[in-house]
């Protein structure tokens, strides 16, 4: 056993062994460690612990020192000259003409190396660009091309799912992942559905793939030929999560049936012909399903009644009448108190009670009659627009003598 802590560069990289010696060191402190590369500035993730030797990489590189404030701030300058440094690189592969896209830059503690990593397509001859990068930093430099999941993991971002991404976050290293997984967890084929933002396969399809190969290991498959409680049948589905299959009944196969597999005797595994193979008398006994609670109401805060008590009664609620003017069946309509319990109905006064000194009505002011109109008879003619206009000449005092029309001008 070797007692080891671990220390990760970058947010989301890889975390190393490294030995911490006398030093005393917790979790979030940061360290400076002796790497192959030289002197690095770190993170503590993982206190002092004991670990088979066969899990530490030989050799185990000490711990120097616990980082200072004049560590930090060199920590901090590197970080601002790697952004200059992004810049620079990027103009100097413009002017080159090379067909590579730059992802990050990173700086050694000790500003002796520079590491560019970058993506292309195929094999990129940059000896000219390391000459040119070389002269303008005077120090030494690395390129190193990466692959598309790797770019995802420096860039960062955010999946179908809606959060950040796995291997931005907290995947150390890379798991194979293929497209049986997606078909064994009964998941859409379609590409785009299944694929991350570097445009693999997504890496999340890993995390539950041994449950579901353990599940479809003691579940039988699709298709077969299986005896069950209500009759011989075929598996038409298998749910994997619920661990349930759904049975097509030969005699009824226009609704399949659910049940457990311990409710299920598998007769022929998988697809084939039923020829030769024997239905046993005795059907498979049906499991107990443990009864679903009844739900409560989250807004009835009412208390529970306790032993010996009574529940409070419940007030009926009264609804409107209906529009149309019908009667409510008997049961909808409330109960009602006898006649005799009922208000009696305000009683009005016969014409004998009422008082005789009543006050007198005032004559009213009479209203100006309209004057009346003048009636004027005029000789019927036949045309009944010529008797209006001549009646309403002389209304106006006008003469009645003809009026010379123009004919209209056609164009």
């Amino acid at each position: 056993m070797t007692e080891v802590i671990s220390v990760r560069f970058r947010d989301g990289g890889k975390a190393y062994y490294f030995d911490p010696g006398q030093l005393t060191i917790a979790v979030g402190d940061d360290v400076i460690v002796e790497t192959a590369a030289g002197t690095e500035f770190g993170r503590c993730v993982e206190g002092r612990r004991q670990v088979d030797d066969r899990q530490v990489p030989p050799p185990l590189r000490p711990v120097l020192r616990v980082a200072t404030e004049s560590d930090c701030r060199t920590h901090q300058r590197n970080r601002a000259k790697e952004r200059e440094a992004f810049g620079i690189c990027e103009r100097k592969i413009a002017e080159h003409g090379l067909e590579m896209k730059l992802i990050r830059v990173e700086y050694g503690f000790e500003g002796s190396k520079i590491v560019f990593f970058f993506t292309a397509d195929g094999r990129v001859d940059f000896r000219a660009l390391v000459k040119d990068l070389a002269a303008t930093f005077r120090t030494r430099i690395e390129l190193r091309q990466v692959g598309v999941r790797d770019e995802a993991k420096m860039l960062g971002g955010l999946g179908i799912c809606g959060r950040p991404l796995c291997c931005s976050q907290f995947l150390d290293q890379f798991a194979p992942v293929s497209i049986k997984m997606a078909k064994i967890q009964n998941l859409s084929l379609n590409p785009t559905k299944i694929s991350g933002t570097c445009g693999r396969l997504m890496c999340c399809l890993k995390y539950e793939q041994n449950a579901y190969e353990d599940a479809s290991h003691r579940l039988p498959k699709n298709e077969s030929f299986v005896l069950t409680p209500d009759g011989p049948g075929n598996i038409c589905a298998v749910d994997l999560l619920r661990e349930e299959v759904k049975v097509r009944l030969d005699d009824s196969p226009e609704t399949p049936k659910v049940y457990k597999p311990q409710e299920v005797q598998v007769l022929r595994s998988g697809k084939g012909s039923r020829e030769g193979i024997e239905i046993p008398a005795e059907r498979p006994a049906r499991c107990e399903r443990p009864q679903e609670e009844p739900e409560r109401l989250l807004y009835d805060f009412s208390p529970f009644p306790e032993d010996g008590e009574d529940a409070p009664p419940v007030r009926e609620k009264r609804r409107r009448p209906r529009q149309g003017g019908g009667k409510r069946p008997q049961s909808a309509q409330p109960s009602q108190p006898p006649r005799e319990e009922r208000r009696p109905k305000r009683q009005r006064p016969d014409r004998a009670e009422r008082p005789a000194d009543r006050p007198e009505r005032t004559e009213r002011p009479q209203e100006s009659k309209a004057p009346a109109v003048e009636r004027i008879q005029v000789k019927p003619t036949g045309d009944a627009t010529a008797e209006k206009k001549a009646a309403a000449d002389r209304r106006a005092g006008r003469s009645s003598s003809p009026r010379r029309f123009r004919p209209r001008r056609k164009d």
